[in-house]
């Protein structure tokens, strides 16, 4: 048994859930999810005398164990992070093997986290109101009282009463998606019942709900497939989602199958959340959520797209047995999305993402200059402490960077690839730590290899990229920069024009984008936001007078222009259009909720101009997820709850 999850109070090593059955009311007006919840539980060990399920902000109304009500049920004080723990104690010890079901009646209350009720003026409709939940890391306890570690992987089935279009991560059994939306009835008025089932094991985190005026469509799907593919949204984006995703969605989950072996959720849809979703997208199975700064209307943000399918395999199939150990789902996903990337396109595309990759991951280990633990990979978490407290781009990229370098040292794709196939077999269905990890690929290459690559795995520095801090990658690393050179060679014109002081002797054209997709557009910012020397403001209101960054529709783009502009003598001047950008109070009228987005930014505005960025963060605050709401305060240095006081 691996080291306990210091993040949940369950006692899921002496017995663990193997199915839960919701039966759920989803009331807008009171924005709680109501009813029950039954577990199927088995016991591990001999003599279990109770089962202690993590709650945090639920009403829990009442408790029966194998169909009779129990009196004695206990919830626990509240801990800042952990929640409340509820013992249930049992009416007779359980042996190792043997059966219990316990069924809990539950409300959901507005405290929570998990889940985010939207008024109607907050989606891009304005009709309806909407809900969506966020359980990873730490907060399906929010949901349902749950085993909260992805240590204990379970099935799950669901009936869901609801006046609006409800979706889950599973399978749904009826009304059938590609039949009228809402079964035909009233939207907003008329109460449908949803059935659900999820039949292949998944950790809690991975449960998900959203409800809202939603519609589908369909992808088309390679011939021989067994799985369906489509998108959801509402009808107000239905047009630019389909268009957006239809293309390359079920091309890429067959390229990920080829390389990594069979998809196991038999669905993989697509959801476009409201602007508040506080990540890219969240890899919910069947489900993938995603937030709609993707739809950029020319398919150049797709490779997200890639990632959370990845997840399927890694996370989703081969789970971290709990947060010390995250990097084993995003920076294996991040590392197979680079393989995926060199083979649907080429060599110089896995580069290019490399190299984005790892401006993202220097910014994210100077952000913890002074929170050293949290630039390593495996992180030793204290009990009782928020993961989220450590959400960066370090596990995603130190982790697929130390993957890559694994790649290189064993001798390449051709040697690593059979690998990784045997690692999923291994250890799909099970969660794993990083030891588990390493003595598997130890023990495949010792019988599949040979004595050169024990030799090449022994002269890795195992302890230098797995457990110490730094502000660089324990080795430098190199990428193809085939696509990042004409950016590079664009921003170093740039640079060694700052000396120019008549702009009119410049030699820059509007032009000098045209040869730049997207993702090369967004080296070019990032290269000149690197230079220890920023731009002279002259300089820079020449160059948005000429690229017109301050006014694209593109985040991607928008939020490396003023992460660049912020840091100069030009920041006063872009620094209200900033402001007014990350809120959604200018041309584009959506709020930046993406974290990816607004963290920066207000991070960048703070330095300028603290009273504007504290005053802009109180006025538009209840507009952002409640845990970009909780990152954006700590990141600075506000207490949210003096916040929800005042504003």
């Amino acid at each position: 048994m691996h080291e306990a999850d210091p993040t949940s109070q369950s006692n899921y090593p002496q017995i663990a859930t193997k199915h839960i059955t919701f039966d759920w009311t989803v009331d807008f007006d009171n924005k709680v999810i109501a009813g029950t919840a039954i577990h199927d539980l088995i016991a591990k060990t001999d003599e279990v005398s109770e089962v202690i399920f993590d709650t945090s902000y639920l009403h829990i109304e009442g408790v029966k164990v194998d169909g009779d009500a129990v009196q004695d049920f206990r919830l626990g004080p509240k801990h800042e992070v952990m929640g409340s723990a509820l013992r249930v104690p049992l009416p007779c010890t359980l042996s190792a093997g043997s059966s219990i079901s316990i069924e809990i009646t539950y409300r959901t209350t507005a405290n929570g986290t998990a889940l985010q009720f939207l008024e109607k003026e907050q989606t891009q409709g304005k009709t309806f109101p909407f809900l969506f939940s966020q359980c990873q890391p730490i907060y399906a306890r929010d949901l349902a009282p749950v085993q909260d570690t992805p240590s204990v992987k379970l099935t799950y089935s669901a009936t869901v009463r609801s006046v609006l279009p409800v979706l889950l991560s599973a399978r749904r059994i009826s009304p059938p998606s590609d039949g009228p939306a809402h079964d035909g009835k009233i939207i907003g008025k008329d109460e449908v019942v949803y059935t659900y089932d999820q039949p292949t094991p998944i950790p809690s985190y991975l449960l998900a709900i959203a409800a809202g005026n939603l519609q589908y469509q369909p992808f088309q799907v390679p011939e021989g497939k067994q799985w369906k593919s489509g998108v959801w949204s509402e009808p107000e984006l239905m047009a630019s989602a389909f268009w957006e995703f239809s293309r390359d969605t079920a091309s890429f989950l067959a390229a990920a199958e080829n390389l990594a072996g069979p998809y196991q959720f038999g669905v993989y849809d697509l959801l476009v959340l409201p602007p508040s979703f506080p990540y890219g997208g969240m890899e919910n199975p069947c489900l993938t959520f995603v937030t709609p700064t993707l739809l950029a209307g020319d398919r150049s943000l797709t490779d997200v797209v890639i990632h959370e399918l990845t997840h399927s395999w890694f996370g989703n199939g081969v789970t971290h047995a709990h947060a010390s150990h995250f990097w084993l789902n995003e920076g294996w996903t991040t590392y197979i999305e680079r393989v995926l990337l060199q083979i649907i396109h080429s060599p110089a595309h896995r580069g290019l993402s490399s190299v984005i990759g790892h401006k993202a991951l220097l910014d994210a280990l100077a952000l913890f200059e002074d929170k050293p633990k949290y630039q390593k990979l495996v992180i030793d978490f204290d009990h009782g402490e928020n993961p989220d407290s450590a959400y960066s781009r370090v596990p995603y990229d130190k982790g697929a960077n130390f993957l890559l370098y694994i790649e290189r040292t064993l001798g390449g794709l051709e040697v690593f690839l059979p690998y990784v196939k045997d690692y999923i077999a291994t250890y799909m269905g099970h969660s794993i730590t990083t030891e588990t990890w390493k003595n598997h690929l130890y023990a495949y290459f010792q019988k599949n290899g040979g004595e050169a690559q024990i030799k090449a795995l022994n002269s890795i520095n195992w302890d230098a990229w797995l457990h110490q801090s730094g502000l660089r990658l324990p080795v430098e690393m190199e990428y193809d920069l085939t696509l990042a050179d004409p950016a590079n060679a664009l921003a170093d014109r740039w640079y060694e024009s700052r000396h120019t002081t008549d702009i009119s002797k410049l030699d820059f054209k509007s032009s000098d984008l045209d040869s730049l997709d997207a993702n090369q557009r967004a080296v070019f910012l990032e290269r000149l936001e690197s230079y220890n020397e920023p731009l002279p403001a002259g300089h820079l209101f020449h160059f948005d007078k000429l690229y017109s960054f301050s006014k694209t529709l593109s985040a991607e783009i928008r939020f490396r222009f003023y992460t660049l502009v912020l840091k100069s003598q030009a920041a006063k001047h872009f620094v209200q259009g900033a402001a007014n950008w990350v809120i959604g109070v200018d041309d584009t009228g959506v709020i930046k909720g993406r974290m990816k987005f607004c963290r920066p930014v207000f991070r960048a505005l703070f330095k300028v101009d603290p009273n504007l960025t504290i005053s802009t963060f109180r006025q538009a605050r209840t507009q952002f997820h409640p845990i970009a709401q909780s990152l954006i305060a700590q990141d600075l240095g506000l207490d949210l709850a003096g916040l929800r006081v005042g504003g």
